[in-house]
């Protein structure tokens, strides 16, 4: 095909990345960025987001704002300020819960904290709509772009919430969401996670492959990122509908089980699939000595915990020790960098074309690389693979064309005649 023959002369040139860049390349690229619609798959929010209320004290006013209000220039890495810096025009805003134990009381209470965030980003959504839209479609995708808006979608991160109740997938599509992966850090309910490596359910679960039949009845695409590879590899053999995975590297760039090997890149392509390359520091690159430093350091701040320690509360503030500690770190064991990510990029495209591979930062979830830290820092992305030779055309695609294909073909399997 002519995609694979393009796709290998484009590695051929990422293998050599020039030093310099010729005269005017950075304007090039980022007259490409200004044209091609820009859409990450992942970022993490805060129930607390685009508060309705402030505090009082002038002092924690200022605080809570920076913290939680999208239209400030504050401390999150997505914000309304910082997407119009960079010219970063959509992200999935998700629905993440931690993952805890499989019985009622917890399911309850991971419905209630999801419902929170759903009611985040719609309050985000109808505060600030002159400047933000929700999109439940690709047209609509496109359409709020032409119209100069910032755009919001919603995805959730580990379908935990949804307890032994298929009808609450039916629900969250209602509230919007329109992806759903099946695990997070821990086995739940629906299949096996790629941690702990212990196998619960040998892969897929009775009700995962249930929850995947429904997905695909109302048309939420199926994430499998988190999944173990025996889940990854069911979930796409079972899906009627294409299957994403929102947020996750090549294993062959970096050995994590966090990252898809090239049998699980082939088996998602195979179905039409698309792999949004992670922007996560250890995932992008591995360092032994740095991933011990971090695995020590969320030990001691507590976080990534499988259980039900604490409210909501003492979680984040547990995320937000561990994100202050971070940048001592990163001065010692340097992170990945922009270059490093598109090397993700660059193997997707050899394996399996430029078809399948897009975007999904995990910003304010752990994600962020030395030259892309935030959504400000987004045209960084677009040099460096007009660098590396991608066309405008590829650069659309990989920025959103090939998420916004996927979704279309979710839909188009959702209606009574597809089935």
């Amino acid at each position: 095909m002519l995609v694979l023959r393009i796709a290998a002369v484009l590695v051929g040139i990422a293998g050599s990345v020039a030093t310099q860049e010729a005269p005017g390349a950075s304007q090039q690229a980022d007259a490409i960025h200004a044209r091609v619609l820009t859409l990450d798959t992942h970022k993490d929010i805060d129930p607390k987001l685009a508060p309705d209320e402030l505090p009082a004290d002038p002092k924690t006013r200022d605080e809570f704002r920076a913290r939680f209000d999208p239209t400030v220039r504050g401390s999150a890495q997505v914000d309304f300020v910082k997407m119009r810096e960079g010219g970063y025009d959509c992200a999935f805003f998700i629905v993440y819960v931690d993952q805890r134990q499989l019985n009622g009381g917890a399911y309850r209470r991971a419905y209630a904290e999801a419902t929170a965030k759903f009611d985040a980003i719609h309050r985000m959504a109808k505060k600030h709509g002159d400047v933000i839209g929700l999109a439940t479609s690709p047209d609509a995708v496109e359409r709020l772009h032409a119209e100069g808006k910032l755009i919001a979608c919603i995805g959730i991160e580990n379908g935990y919430p949804m307890g032994l109740d298929l009808a609450r997938i039916a629900e969250f599509h209602g509230r919007g969401a329109r992806y759903m992966s099946l695990t997070h850090n821990g086995h739940t309910q629906l299949g096996d996670s790629h941690t702990p490596a212990t196998p619960q359910h040998g892969g897929l679960s009775e009700l995962g492959r249930q929850a995947i039949a429904e997905m695909n009845r109302v048309g939420i695409m199926v994430d499998v990122s988190h999944a173990a590879k025996t889940t990854m590899l069911q979930a796409v053999a079972h899906s009627r509908a294409p299957v994403i995975a929102s947020h996750s590297g090549a294993r062959a760039i970096a050995e994590h089980t966090r990252n898809l090997d090239d049998e699980q890149l082939r088996a998602l392509a195979s179905k039409g699939g698309v792999v949004q390359c992670v922007a996560l520091a250890d995932f992008v690159k591995v360092d032994k000595a740095r991933a011990a430093a971090v695995s020590a350091w969320m030990a001691e701040c507590g976080v990534n915990r499988a259980d039900d320690e604490g409210s909501a509360e003492e979680r984040e503030q547990r995320r937000q020790k561990f994100r202050a500690g971070m940048p001592a770190i990163d001065a010692k064991f340097p992170r990945a960098t922009v270059a490093d990510f598109v090397d993700h990029i660059d193997h997707v495209v050899k394996t399996v074309g430029i078809d399948h591979v897009g975007i999904g930062s995990d910003f304010d979830g752990g994600g962020g690389i030395t030259g892309w830290n935030d959504a400000s820092e987004s045209r960084n992305v677009t040099r460096e693979l007009v660098r590396r030779g991608y066309t405008e055309a590829q650069i659309g695609q990989i920025w959103s064309g090939n998420l916004l294909r996927v979704w279309r073909a979710v839909e188009q399997a959702a209606k009574p005649t597809a089935r």
